[in-house]
């Protein structure tokens, strides 16, 4: 079954997204299905903020930052109880 979306976007952006859809030989509808399909299935990312937000250092700093803790570096070890906590950061 399907079901029908209605939505308002900027006509500029409309028809821009059309054109490039058009030009990519693929009707406007499927890319927004495909995009909705994408978004569902984590592999549409959407950032909420504008690129613009962070200087270019600050932004390189943060997705260096975010690989290294996705790996596992620069985090605390796990601890069983609050004692060894605070013997682990005594000793930093």
């Amino acid at each position: 079954m399907n079901t029908q979306v209605v939505f308002n976007i900027d006509s500029k952006l409309k028809e821009k997204a059309m054109k490039k859809a058009r030009n990519e030989g693929v009707p406007f509808a499927s890319i927004l299905k495909l995009a909705t399909r994408a978004f569902v299935e984590g592999d549409l990312d959407v950032r909420l903020s504008r690129k613009d937000d962070l200087n270019p250092r600050t932004r390189r700093s943060l997705i260096r930052d975010i690989g290294e803790t996705k790996k596992g570096k620069g985090l605390s070890p796990v601890f069983e109880n609050a004692k060894d906590a605070i013997a682990y950061l005594k000793g930093l």
